[in-house]
């Protein structure tokens, strides 16, 4: 008979003293609208999983994947630092 034998750096990776950075938490909330945006086209994906789409949700996954890519062009634009036209 086998042993279960845990890691002990896996269970303290965990434990209850370790929180989130401020650092962390503040990208996490400038992520946000991405992570928002790909919620809604994996909803709009999973409500045509087991049927034929139909007008509406071609333009809802439209919508949705214009939504999202929206989103992450915002993003890029905020992490990426604006040298100004000719440098």
């Amino acid at each position: 008979m086998g042993h279960i034998v845990t890691v002990q750096e896996a269970v303290t990776a965990f434990a209850d003293w370790i929180e989130p950075t401020d650092a962390e938490l503040d990208a996490i909330e400038q992520e946000m609208p991405v992570i928002e945006a790909d919620i809604d086209l994996l909803d709009a994906h999973i409500a045509t999983l087991d049927r034929t789409p139909t007008e509406m949700d071609t333009r809802r996954l439209r919508r949705a994947r214009r939504r999202a890519l929206a989103a992450r062009v915002e993003l890029t634009n905020l992490s990426v630092p604006f040298s100004g036209v000719g440098a």
